[in-house]
């Protein structure tokens, strides 16, 4: 009888409307946050984690979180006692490549260490001409060889052998980055020029550097006048001035892992650079 009354025709209405506005509030109270925290249907961590990076401008093929530096101080670098020439930046050799100059040193520690020769000439060359031109940097050229050994093989990859003159052949030319298996995707950049693709961009040379990076960063180490990506006198210099950018000093744990991490932003990859050139720097003085 109230509820047919005028104020029970008001009231009866505003107290199921109440109750619907705290029942709604609290069902949102328990489901917003559970959403926030969820990720987005058919994304993984991954991937979201993987679009915040960069997509071009560095040698690094792979992408994945960091999670941090990986462990290690800095590898075991330095060659035995006059191992190197002192001085000047050792002067071209005439008929042959500058690195030339190194060929004893190289085959001496090469064997040690189980890296080809003409691999060592380059790697130690790119030392010497970063310790005349950057000083500050104190790169090593374990350093070089561990990035030579993972991308490359030191020129070995795709069934690739690396001549006397420090080129690799056939030519070494890496998977399209397309965005799949990890990779990054790189739209061509460079029409084909340097890896023969006009819709992407693929990794050339030992040192697998990407096209737009190698166009910035270049080298003629072998003083050919030619910037030769599948040539490792060229591209190891090339990477140690990649390396050294940004005033670095790889004598630094610190910068020596930022500069691995800038050349390939992935984890397991710079860990297996460190352990390499680890490796290389004990084996080199026995």
């Amino acid at each position: 009888a109230w509820a047919r009354r005028p104020s029970g025709r008001l009231t009866l209405p505003g107290v199921f409307l109440l109750a619907l506005v705290a029942a709604t509030a609290a069902a949102g109270a328990l489901l917003v946050p559970a959403t926030i925290r969820a990720p987005p249907a058919g994304r993984s961590r991954f991937v979201r984690d993987a679009e915040h990076r960069r997509s071009a401008g560095r040698p690094a093929l792979r992408r994945t979180a960091t999670g941090g530096l990986p462990s290690g101080g800095l590898p075991t670098g330095g060659v035995p006692t006059g191992g190197f020439p002192t001085g000047p930046v050792v002067p071209p050799v005439t008929g042959g490549r500058p690195s030339d100059a190194l060929a004893g040193w190289a085959q001496q520690v090469g064997a040690k260490v189980g890296v080809p020769p003409a691999a060592m000439q380059a790697y130690g060359y790119a030392e010497l001409v970063l310790a005349q031109t950057n000083r500050s940097c104190a790169l090593s050229w374990t350093t070089l060889a561990a990035i030579g050994q993972v991308e490359s093989g030191h020129g070995s990859a795709n069934g690739a052998r690396l001549g006397q003159d420090g080129k690799a052949l056939p030519k070494i030319i890496g998977l399209p980055l397309d965005g799949n298996g990890g990779r990054m995707r790189i739209i061509d950049t460079d029409r084909g020029l340097l890896d023969g693709d006009t819709t992407l961009d693929r990794a050339i040379g030992p040192m697998q550097f990407i096209p737009t990076t190698w166009q910035e960063i270049g080298a003629d180490a072998d003083n050919d006048g030619v910037k030769d990506p599948h040539d490792l006198d060229d591209a190891a210099l090339a990477a140690g001035n990649y390396l050294c950018k940004g005033g670095r000093n790889l004598s630094i744990p610190g910068d020596w892992w930022n500069a691995i991490l800038s050349y390939n932003d992935v984890r397991r990859y710079a860990q297996d650079v460190y352990d390499t050139a680890n490796r290389y720097g004990r084996a080199s003085r026995t």
